[in-house]
């Protein structure tokens, strides 16, 4: 039997309650959930690196601040964006019940697209479905709105394996995120291959340095007190060693995101995951 939905309102309250609880307390044992399932082949999600506490904070729904972007973009799924426009409808009118149409979306995005004539990304996709489709304007990049409709569409492949394609008409676009993924950077002279291969697992003051991997972006970062796209966690980076960003949405960032994708090949989509 499914368990009734709850209001937005009862859901924020009843979310604000348990992030106090978790805040103000330590639960006396460490989540259920198998590890097992988030290393594979030797690929590691970040997830493995969380406390336990953190750990089952992401796992329940009514803790996971993440939700709150997710339960924005169901609404956003069913909402038409401009009434006045000939052609204005809601995602459901194309799409229908997300949960079906939308499975298995995240899992293989980054992918080529044959219109655009190259690799894009989920959020790609969902500001041109806005734009060809509805009849609106684009969200900007990291705006609540995008980020919303990514996490609620990636939400709908959870557990799900990170599967991209990368041969064929993507073959480039993964060869250049390979480059870019290698190549020094920043007055730091970095890569990211010097954290997140060569250093994994060692500490960065307090902070074990991960893999990288990015299968439950967007993602609720603690730093940021707030969600993040993947392209988001690569600014972040560049800032780190001192590089210059590129832009958001530029076709760098997007190779990188499908190369280190790739890298998190098989491990289970976690949207919307929670990340130091």
């Amino acid at each position: 039997m499914r368990r009734p939905r709850l209001g937005s309102t009862m859901r924020t309250l009843m979310l604000a309650i348990a992030c106090i609880a978790a805040a103000t307390s330590v639960p006396a044992a460490a989540p259920t959930d198998d590890l097992a399932r988030y290393p594979v082949s030797g690929r590691r999600s970040g997830y493995t690196y969380l406390s336990p506490e953190t750990r089952a904070q992401q796992k329940d729904e009514f803790a996971n601040p993440g939700m709150l972007w997710v339960e924005q973009g169901e609404r956003l799924w069913s909402l038409v964006p401009d009434k006045s426009k000939a052609q204005a409808q809601s995602c459901v009118g194309c799409h229908g019940d997300a949960a079906k149409s939308m499975r298995g979306v995240a899992a293989r995005y980054p992918a080529f697209d044959r219109g655009e004539g190259h690799v894009v990304s989920l959020e790609h996709r969902i500001n041109a479905c806005r734009v060809k489709k509805q009849g609106a304007t684009p969200f900007a990049w990291e705006s609540q709105g995008l980020l919303a409709m990514t996490a609620y569409v990636s939400r709908q492949s959870l557990d799900m394996p990170v599967s991209v394609k990368v041969t064929g008409p993507a073959a480039r676009s993964f060869e250049r995120g390979r480059t870019a993924y290698y190549q020094r950077r920043g007055q730091l002279d970095m890569a990211c291959a010097h954290c997140h291969e060569e250093r994994t697992g060692a500490r960065l003051r307090a902070e074990v340095i991960s893999q990288g991997q990015i299968n439950g972006h967007p993602v609720y970062r603690q730093l940021w007190q707030t969600m993040g796209s993947a392209q988001r966690m690569f600014a972040w980076c560049n800032d780190a060693v001192r590089a210059d960003p590129y832009a958001y949405g530029s076709q760098e960032y997007t190779d990188l995101e499908l190369f280190v994708k790739w890298r998190g090949r098989g491990l289970p989509v976690e949207t919307p995951a929670i990340r130091r």
